[in-house]
């Protein structure tokens, strides 16, 4: 620690007087990252200590807004050292700077500080779910005109505070808090530090409320807020907003933009370049956007402690679920292309590392991504494993022929949601590898099979419609639809088999469109469906694709996938 250089006179602390004790710290830090070492007549033995302290505590400055824990820990723990040392904060006047000792001065994010502090000492990171779930908070309301939303409002905190919370802080713990708000203001990202680090699915701020500089003169009759108030979280598949939490201004949600998405960034944040997705320390996925691009400053930052922990049993929950999940053991056993459909957030990045397990040991996986998000290595520690992204000097297209040459067996890619990565996954699934597996938003196998024709026409050297739709319908064996209900419901809508149709006849006839040139090209068969309750069979895998996915069967895998397409037969008549 530094507490050496710390000034030596004692700083009086008056009520509520967060604001100067904030800029005192930062003042702090900063005399501390300045002093000359060498004119303070230490030894040489002490010389070098405090330059390693010195190189040590800017690196983690530099971390702990990337979502770098250790880094995070090492400079709270010299905030609460300084708070201690030079402005002598003690049992009696902690209260001046957070009124811990007077409920009713304590404000709804004070009291939301000290319960999610109170449920972090014994949950850790599962604090914020723990709170949610025990305090029904994830359930629907309801506006004057009968439309759901999701929100945890000022009132609501106010409430679970008043029925569940007993004032039993210690020193410890309040200057902790103390701490954590002084640290998010300084270098951490705002009133979503902690909330960040909780395992949930993620959390977006600037995406609600009016953007800075708007003539609000029309809103006068009408409460408002400003954009930089608005924080939202993305929780069980339910987007809430946290209206009673924002961050303290305009200036502060841009220096968090400004700091958030830095850990190994491919570029910078500019006018010119309005928007950037990149990872976090942690593996989150962050994505920010600045005007003139977005009409304020704005970030998302996508969680994946949920998506590593998934099982697939856990995933689909709903009445005969054996069916979609036994369907798909096969088709991965029998080295099918496969697409995973649906909107954002309905599932499809966590039932794709789920299905990973049924793929067979021995198999080279090969991954490719515009910004990492799978981190499959985290959940399959002892496969052989590598991803690749695409950078500003290495183009997807030159990541996928390097895969060519890295002794891959399946490929997978984290999302198709352009024309050059659908051009990589026709090419993946032709030429560099046993199989592909990939996401994509299509809402329609129709519309997955029409998206991918668009791209090889765009990207892929095609000229002919009918050939790239032929093309497709040839790569792409089946599409594994994911949806989401309103409150969050996670589900397997269809399993559909794309069945390609050859019609030289359909050649000579004059006219068609190209929706009309798509259905007489090939078939959307859904084997398996969805009904509101349960999952039932709708019909029988071609003789096509049974033959395909016994062809890369063990014997014994031939009998189980036999005696299972006899259960699913029975089920059909």
């Amino acid at each position: 620690m530094f507490q050496n250089h710390y000034q030596s006179k004692d700083t009086v602390i008056n009520e509520y007087n967060f604001e100067p004790l904030l800029l005192g710290i930062m003042e702090t830090f900063n005399q501390i990252l300045r002093m000359n070492v060498y004119e303070a007549g230490f030894t040489k033995e002490e010389i070098d200590e405090r330059m390693k302290n010195k190189k040590q505590l800017r690196k983690a400055l530099r971390n702990c807004a990337y979502g770098d824990k250790s880094s995070k820990i090492y400079v709270k723990d010299h905030i609460k050292d300084i708070l201690v040392r030079k402005y002598k904060i003690n049992p009696v006047n902690i209260d001046s700077v957070i009124p811990f000792s007077n409920i009713v001065k304590l404000n709804a994010m004070d009291q939301f500080d000290i319960m999610l502090y109170q449920l972090t000492k014994k949950h850790r990171y599962h604090a914020l779910d723990i709170f949610i779930q025990e305090n029904d908070l994830a359930e629907p309301k309801k506006d004057s005109q009968g439309n759901r939303y999701y929100e945890i409002s000022e009132e609501d905190i106010k409430n679970v505070f008043e029925r569940c919370f007993y004032m039993n802080l210690t020193f410890i713990d309040k200057i902790n808090i103390l701490t954590q708000r002084i640290y998010q203001r300084y270098k951490g990202n705002g009133v979503i530090d902690e909330i960040r680090d909780m395992k949930i699915d993620g959390v977006s701020a600037g995406v609600s409320g009016i953007p800075e500089g708007l003539d609000m003169s029309d809103w006068n009759q009408v409460k408002t807020t400003s954009a930089y108030e608005s924080v939202w979280i993305f929780y069980k598949g339910k987007s809430i907003h946290l209206s009673f939490l924002g961050f303290h201004s305009n200036k502060e949600l841009i220096r968090v933009c400004k700091n958030i998405y830095r850990y190994n960034s491919q570029g910078q944040l500019s006018e010119s370049s309005g928007y950037i997705v990149n990872e976090m320390m942690d593996g989150s996925r962050v994505a920010v956007a600045r005007p003139p691009f977005a009409e304020n400053w704005v970030f998302f930052v996508r969680k994946f402690d949920s998506v590593l922990q998934a099982d697939i049993n856990e995933l689909l929950t709903d009445k005969n679920k054996e069916l979609p999940i036994k369907l798909i053991q096969w088709l991965i056993k029998g080295c099918q292309i496969t697409g995973i459909t649906g909107e954002q957030g309905a599932g499809k990045t966590t039932l794709l590392i789920s299905m990973i397990n049924f793929i067979n040991p021995t198999y080279n996986l090969r991954i490719q991504e515009l910004s990492y998000e799978l981190h499959l290595r985290k959940v399959y520690p002892n496969r052989n494993i590598v991803s690749f992204r695409e950078t500003a000097s290495t183009s997807g297209q030159e990541g996928l022929d390097f895969q060519k040459k890295t002794d891959g067996t399946v490929n997978i890619l984290g999302e198709v949601a352009s024309a050059p990565v659908a051009n990589w996954l026709v090419q993946m699934s032709l030429v560099a590898s046993l199989f592909t597996l990939f996401t994509h938003h299509a809402k329609t196998t129709e519309d997955l099979v029409v998206s991918l024709r668009n791209s090889l026409l765009l990207e892929g050297g095609f000229h002919n419609e009918r050939v790239a739709t032929e093309q497709v319908a040839d790569t792409i064996n089946f599409d594994i639809h994911m949806k989401k209900t309103e409150d969050g419901h996670r589900f397997i809508e269809r399993i559909t088999e794309i069945i390609p149709r050859k019609n030289n006849l359909f050649m000579q006839i004059y006219g068609k469109t190209a929706n009309d040139l798509t259905g007489e090209l090939f078939a959307a068969n859904d084997i398996i469906v969805f009904d509101g309750s349960q999952y039932v069979m709708k019909s029988s895998l071609s003789e096509k694709a049974i033959q395909k996915i016994k062809s890369h069967l063990v014997r014994e895998d031939i009998e189980s996938f036999e005696k299972d397409l006899a259960e699913w037969r029975q089920l059909l008549k």
